[in-house]
């Protein structure tokens, strides 16, 4: 238990963000597996469709802090280079 309010409160703080930063994360990694699953089906279009989601997912995730701009970067290329490896 934290002795000062101050701390006790930037500890519900810091849950609360735990928390939604794990939401995303969560749901950037779920976006990410199906984009793989169609590319393993070889479906062109529907991968290009997961990918648009994936990309836009995690543009949202940088700029609400949870990754670091330059590994999302880093993801959206090596995800672009799968899909031009299909086509």
């Amino acid at each position: 238990m934290p002795v000062k309010d101050s701390a006790a409160k930037r500890h519900k703080q810091s849950e609360t963000r735990r928390l939604r930063n794990k939401m995303v994360r969560s749901r950037v990694r779920t976006s990410i597996r199906s984009y793989l699953e169609a590319l393993k089906d070889n479906s062109k279009d529907k991968a290009e469709v997961e990918l648009k989601i994936c990309i836009r997912l995690l543009d949202r995730a940088v700029s609400k802090g949870v990754f670091h701009k330059n590994m999302v970067a880093r993801k959206k290329h090596r995800l672009h280079k799968m899909l031009n490896k299909v086509s």
